[in-house]
Formats: structure tokens, sequence, C-alpha cells
């Protein structure tokens, strides 16, 4: 070992140094300083030498020497990609059609993990790339032991009002395998818990998902820890005043034409996809034609100069004695997606004075995210075994909704989202693809390339 360091050069001493600095500051950003046992290894590989690392670029056979090389560049880039991942950025493509005409289907987003500050891996051993089941292979990506407690490190900001925000959905710590939307605890409320789980061949089989193994949503903040929310006939209510206005926000409208029918080239025009082009009512010779559009204030300014418009009205709230349509918390009768709160949103440190009020509200929070034991006996609240009638929350909160307003499944819907499942926030849109055009007929939108996702 002697003569290996004697040997070393100053070129082997000089990478060393920068590695053992990179890891340092590194160690210290993470607050993990099991990371400094790594150390040695560094020495090892730069200067001492004493394990042969590269033994496989000395060997005669070519079949080894062109296996061990694939293998040293796979290896270094699946570790690169974890890092990157999990401390600084992801791709996430958008799914729905949650938050159009904000973000629109087949927009793929440059997700900072550093705006909020980014976790450290609750999972830590996992698959990259990998949410949390391999396709094809249909097995979890990760291991479920060990599990690290939450901790998020030092970021560039915060979440604020109006923010787009990724997150894990925090309805999907439970989930039936071939039924995941709705959501299990919706699932367990339309059909009975006892039918969910041992109904296989419908359900599936259920499985838990730590927090940064759920699905991954994105929406818009509208309401931050501490806040009061209430919506009143679709507009938004943050402690009394209206939220600022936000461009792309839609609702459903039914629209009655004199007779005639819309081409698909004016619905083109107007933006609205062929998935929401909904003919809720065809002609006849004493009916006029009904559609059911999502809109915009510039959409509907522009559908209202149309010659062939009849009436266009706003859709109203679904009927709320439809238990398939129930808003949070479960079998809530009285508020509906139109009509919601008010309700307070939990913020770090602040007490809940608990009563029968607001006791479903809060519940899954104390129970689901903060980890208590919390039961009803006889009227009365226990947590932890201990009565009580109050509960100071550990974390903060967040009310997320899609702009997409009547076609959006968010808080209204699941609730609050706790801090621990923040993921970072969208930078831009680095490529949109348009699922209703052709390769060569405005497939690839150039027009969205590098558009601000922020806000």
């Amino acid at each position: 070992m002697k003569t290996n360091i004697k040997s070393a050069g100053l070129k082997q001493w000089i990478k060393f140094a920068l590695a053992a600095l990179v890891l340092l500051l590194f160690t210290v950003w993470v607050w993990n300083f099991w990371l400094l046992l790594l150390l040695p290894l560094l020495f090892d590989i730069y200067v001492s030498k004493i394990i042969p690392w590269n033994a496989w670029k000395k060997s005669e056979n070519p079949f080894l020497r062109t296996v061990a090389e694939w293998t040293d560049a796979i290896v270094f880039a699946l570790v690169a990609v974890y890092l990157i991942n999990t401390y600084l950025f992801q791709n996430y493509k958008i799914p729905s059609s949650s938050l159009e005409k904000t973000l629109l289907v087949g927009d793929f987003l440059f997700v900072s993990k550093a705006a909020y500050g980014p976790r450290n891996p609750i999972t830590p051993l996992s698959f990259p790339l990998v949410q949390h089941t391999f396709p094809i292979l249909n097995c979890k990506s990760y291991f479920d032991k060990p599990q690290w407690e939450y901790k998020r490190l030092k970021g560039t900001g915060q979440v604020e009002r109006n923010d787009i925000v990724v997150f894990n959905f925090p309805a999907g710590d439970t989930v039936a395998t071939l039924v995941q939307n709705p959501d299990f605890y919706t699932l367990c409320y339309e059909y009975g818990r006892e039918r969910v789980m041992n109904e296989k061949a419908t359900f599936g089989e259920i499985v838990y998902r730590p927090v940064d193994r759920r699905e991954n949503y994105v929406k818009r903040c509208v309401g931050l820890p501490g806040d009061t929310l209430q919506i009143i006939d679709n507009q938004v209510y943050i402690n009394d005043e209206p939220q600022e206005k936000i461009d792309g926000l839609q609702f459903n409208y039914y629209v009655q034409t004199n007779g005639q029918y819309f081409s698909e080239d004016i619905l083109d025009k107007l933006g609205i996809s062929k998935d929401d082009r909904a003919l809720l009512r065809a002609a006849s010779d004493d009916t006029k034609p009904i559609y059911r559009f999502p809109l915009t204030m510039e959409m509907l300014a522009k559908l209202r100069v149309q010659k062939n418009i009849d009436t266009i009205i706003i859709e109203p709230a679904p009927e709320i004695l439809d238990k398939q349509r129930t808003t949070f918390p479960l079998g809530n009768r009285k508020w509906t997606r139109d009509n919601y709160g008010p309700v307070w949103i939990p913020k770090r440190g602040e007490t809940v004075q608990l009563d029968s009020a607001n006791y479903e509200i809060y519940q899954f929070a104390i129970r689901n995210h903060e980890g208590n034991k919390l039961e009803k006996r006889n009227g009365e609240v226990y947590i932890n075994g201990t009565k009580t009638d109050t509960y100071t929350f550990r974390m903060d909160y967040y009310f997320m909704m899609g702009d997409n307003r009547h076609n959006s499944a968010d808080s209204r819907y699941w609730g609050f989202v706790p801090e621990d499942h923040i993921v970072g926030q969208p930078l831009f849109v680095w490529l949109s693809l348009d699922k209703d055009k052709g390769i060569f007929d405005g497939w690839i939108r150039f027009d969205r390339f590098f558009k601000n996702a922020r806000r």
C-alpha cells in the first residue's frame, strides 16, 4: 500500500481531492454523515489502488473486456441518473386534461427538485426512472426496506400560491392494483371495504406504497398552510378574498346550436380536443343539438359570436346525492364541486379543535399522513390511546386544484397534500405532442417548446 501511495502522481491526488470535496459538500447538504464512509473507497480508487478496479482493461479476452466495459458504463449511468432524479430534476409527462389550457395533454415537463428542496429518498434502494412498478415484469421497482424518515433539503424557494406543483398522490398509500381510479378509499366507500379487500378478481391485490413511490400528480396550489378556502359558484376565495385571475382557467358549458352541427375545423380552431367534443343530444324534428365543451373565457367569447349558437350555459354541479361524485371528506353531502367549504388548511405547529363538524375533514391527515392511531369511542376522540379534543399538526398542507375545474380530480375529492408529498416545480415544457394530430399534421407542437410551466 505504501508503494502505491508513494507512486501516486499529482494528477491522482488532485482527482481524489476534488472527489472528496464533492462528497463532503453533498454530505453536508443532505446532512447524512454516513456518506463519509465512502472516503476510503475514493482514496483507493484514485490513490492507493489496492483493489484492482480496472483489471478488466488488461484482459486478453475481448469478450470479457466488452462485457466489463458495458457493465462499467451502465452502472455509472444508473448511479448518475439515480442521483440526478433524486436531488436535481426529473421529466414528467402530462397524462390528463386537469390543467388544460395551462398545460396540455402530451406536454413533457422539466421538473426541478431543487425548487422546493429535494427530499432524501424514503425508499433509497430503488431503480431509477421507474416510479413503482417495472413494465412488462409487473413487479416492484424498489425495496420496502430500509425506509428513511422524511427530510427535505435546502431549496431555492418554497411553494407559493398559484404555483404549479408536482406531488405524490396523497390518497395513493393503499392501491387496488386492478382498479386504481378511483382511489382505494373511494372504492371502499362505494363497494364496502370487505368486498374490495376480498374480490381479487375484480379489484386485484391490495398493496401499500411508501410516500415517494405513489403516483405523481401535477396541479395548481390554490391554498397554502393556514389559509381558509371556500368555493362559491365556481369562484375560489382564500381568506375571504377572491382568487386572482388565472389565464387558461376553464369550466364545462352546455352549448345548444340552432340545429346545425359543429364542423371538425371549427372545433380545431377553438382548441377543443377530440376527447372533449361531447355531443349530448343529436338533432331531431323537435330538438336541437346540445354539446358539452370545456371552455376558457377566451374560447367562450369566440364561441358566442358563432352564427349557429342558440344557448350557452355553464354546467351545473352534479347531484350532491350521487355517492360516486361525493367530495372530500368521503360521504360529504353538503359540499359540491362548485360550492365547497369553508375549510381550514392545516399548518405545521398550529392546533385544531376537533369536533363532530371537522373530525372527518382532518382524520385522514392525522392518521394516514402523520402516523397516529386515531379512533372515536362513544363520541370521544382518542389519539394514540389518549383522550383529547385537539391536535397540533406536524406538517404543512396544501390545497391543490386543476385549471380545468369541472374535469379535475383534485383536493376537492381527496383532500390536502402534505409537505412530504411535494416532489418539485415544473420549469418549462421541453416537448409537446398532440395525440389528435398526425406526424405531418401538427403532431409536434413546436410553439409550446420552452413554455414557462411554473404558473
